[in-house]
């Protein structure tokens, strides 16, 4: 690893700094956390609860940190014997041509971080989760699971990886703007093919069966002027006992999948709220607005990634004889870390402020606040959730607002 390459130079320095960063807002987490109860929680919340749930916070932080800290070494470890070299020279004695070559070159990357990060999930899956009594993952789920995902990244991402490797090999100049155009046909196309045929592998979605809940949510729709075309059990309960929602889909795809272990012990109006705010989310256009934002990332990207790919430097810094496009997505990904990082950061301020425009919507809409507000803290004890976690964390880390700020922003907009 020659420390003379400015490539060299910025890359471990921001790897480095982004790994500082997460090691500071997790001590500044644990820190934070407050051995008194907070008032709003005193009848959700008992004592010894509250307290495993600090624990929990704990042991997930220190686990994140330890992965985090050898999937960093991992990577400077195999850039410095020149793992990327002899990777890439390994598969070119094979003479499979420029797309197959790429495809073998980045799908072996990929595998080998799965199965070095295979012992972590194992661990956190069958010891922390199963320690706190959330995991109800067996071992045969987990092992589909883990084909299926396999299965998938193959078939689809090798199919859009093998369109760009063509799309940079055929059209030149212009590449970037081939490739962003053929992805986001791919992506949009996605929104539509998940929900029918990609979800189902994984969870079993039975259609909410007639009866009071069917009917409040359908009547709630209805008068919130939403379509909605179906509404879900998930067995979410065969992997966790996490309770959640969510929303998928477009058009006539559009469902609310509700997992039953929400189902089981949620009252029908905390239900009715739930649902609300998802529906909230699509009636004030958040998805449309993510995606249109995750679209323009995606053209910015292959933009600036047509001019790295020109600079020999880049290469040289990872002991590469060869230039090629594939590597150089490689190697792209690693040097615009700290851009993704900033991105990161605004994509998670854009959702949280989305979650509080949802939460508000719910309640103009449901009547009232205290179904919604009931069923987040439910939803909290459920799940351990650290009530008091530090702003630098929350800034960098969370998608939503701490739910003792939700809860606020509830009663005051009331």
């Amino acid at each position: 690893m020659s420390f003379t390459n400015i490539y060299t130079i910025v890359i471990v320095a921001v790897l480095v700094v982004e790994h500082i960063l997460l090691i500071l807002s997790s001590v500044l987490n644990m820190r934070s956390l407050n051995p008194i109860l907070p008032q709003e929680f005193e009848s959700v919340f008992d004592e010894q609860q509250y307290v495993r749930s600090q624990q929990y916070t704990r042991t997930r932080t220190k686990f994140n940190l330890i992965s985090g800290t050898m999937n960093l070494l991992i990577v400077l470890v195999w850039w410095h014997i020149g793992g990327f070299e002899w990777l890439d020279q390994l598969i070119r004695e094979m003479a499979l041509g420029t797309v197959m070559t790429g495809l073998l070159y980045i799908g072996s990357l990929g595998f080998a971080s799965t199965i070095l990060g295979l012992p972590f999930a194992l661990y956190s899956t069958f010891v922390i989760e199963s320690r706190y009594d959330f995991n109800r993952t067996t071992a045969f789920t987990f092992v589909t699971d883990l084909i299926k995902s396999i299965a998938l990244a193959v078939v689809l991402g090798g199919f859009l990886l093998g369109i760009v490797l063509l799309l940079f090999e055929w059209t030149g100049t212009f590449a970037w703007l081939w490739c962003w155009g053929a992805v986001t046909i791919f992506v949009l196309f996605m929104q539509f093919v998940t929900p029918r045929w990609i979800l189902p592998l994984f969870n079993k979605f039975t259609p909410l069966e007639s009866g009071e809940l069917r009917e409040s949510i359908m009547s709630y729709a209805r008068s919130a002027e939403f379509p909605l075309q179906g509404i879900f059990v998930v067995d979410g309960s065969k992997r966790s006992s996490k309770a959640n929602a969510f929303f998928t889909g477009f058009g006539r795809n559009k469902r609310i999948g509700l997992f039953d272990t929400l189902v089981q012990r949620y009252s029908v109006s905390e239900l009715v709220a739930v649902v609300a705010h998802e529906i909230g989310h699509y009636k004030k256009r958040h998805i449309l607005k993510s995606m249109a934002f995750q679209i323009g990332h995606m053209g910015a990207l292959f933009y600036i990634l047509a001019f790295i790919l020109e600079q020999k430097e880049l290469f040289d810094a990872f002991y590469m004889t060869e230039m090629s496009v594939y590597a150089g997505f490689v190697f792209f990904g690693l040097l615009f870390t700290p851009i993704e990082m900033i991105l990161s950061v605004i994509m998670n301020v854009m959702s949280r402020k989305d979650e509080f425009e949802a939460d508000a919507f719910a309640a103009k809409t449901t009547g009232g606040e205290e179904s919604l507000i009931s069923a987040l803290k439910k939803l909290s004890a459920d799940s351990l959730t650290n009530l008091t976690p530090h702003p630098f964390y929350v800034f960098l880390n969370y998608s939503h607002p701490p739910i003792l700020r939700r809860i606020k922003a509830l009663r005051t907009n009331s």
